[in-house]
């Protein structure tokens, strides 16, 4: 096996592992995470927010989204295509949803936007802000176009790994938050 494929092939084994650990974490882990998403982020004004609608297990952001939409402008992310960054619409409290690619809600209406503020979901997360996705690229396709945005993951702490595998194109964290505290580089921030 090569080393790209010996690499694919541990993602995907860290891919299954975190995700049967997410989704055997209780409701009030999964408050705490959203509360200090939200305690992270509640000073924000006049921004361009990009939260995420979840899917599955994932840790949820749509309660910091719906506060922060009172002083903010919120948006959720669209695939636009195989191997394309995502696209940002938006979104707020009890806008029309309809289902797109990966069973994820998008907005039926709403405009295109750019974010400068990015609220990423994760499938895995190491301490100093490497991020385990669902290996199609979207964020990291996303992130590498963004610029100086800001830009947070949200997880749960059965997420967390000792060491998260990279390659070239795989974009770290700046900071994870959880329901245990907040990890990665700039966590001081």
């Amino acid at each position: 096996m090569g080393e790209d494929a010996s690499l694919a092939a541990r993602k995907a084994q860290l891919r299954r592992t975190c995700l049967a650990r997410r989704a055997s974490v209780g409701a009030e882990a999964r408050a705490a995470a959203g509360a200090r998403l939200y305690a992270r982020l509640m000073g924000l004004r006049g921004r361009t927010i990009a939260g995420y609608l979840p899917i599955g297990s994932e840790a949820s952001p749509v309660g910091t989204m719906r506060v922060l939409s009172r002083d903010n402008r919120i948006c959720v992310p669209v695939v636009a295509g195989k191997g394309a960054p995502l696209r940002f619409r938006e979104w707020w409290p009890g806008c029309t949803l309809e289902t797109g690619p990966f069973g994820v809600s998008v907005p039926t209406e709403g405009g295109w936007r750019v974010p400068d503020v990015l609220i990423v979901p994760l499938v895995g997360f190491d301490g100093r802000g490497g991020r385990l996705g669902y290996g199609g690229g979207f964020y990291d396709r996303t992130l590498a176009g963004l610029g100086g945005g800001l830009v947070v993951g949200l997880a749960l702490e059965a997420q967390r790994l000792d060491a998260v595998p990279s390659e070239a194109t795989d974009v770290p964290l700046p900071w994870i938050v959880t329901e245990a505290g907040v990890f990665g580089a700039d966590a001081v921030v």
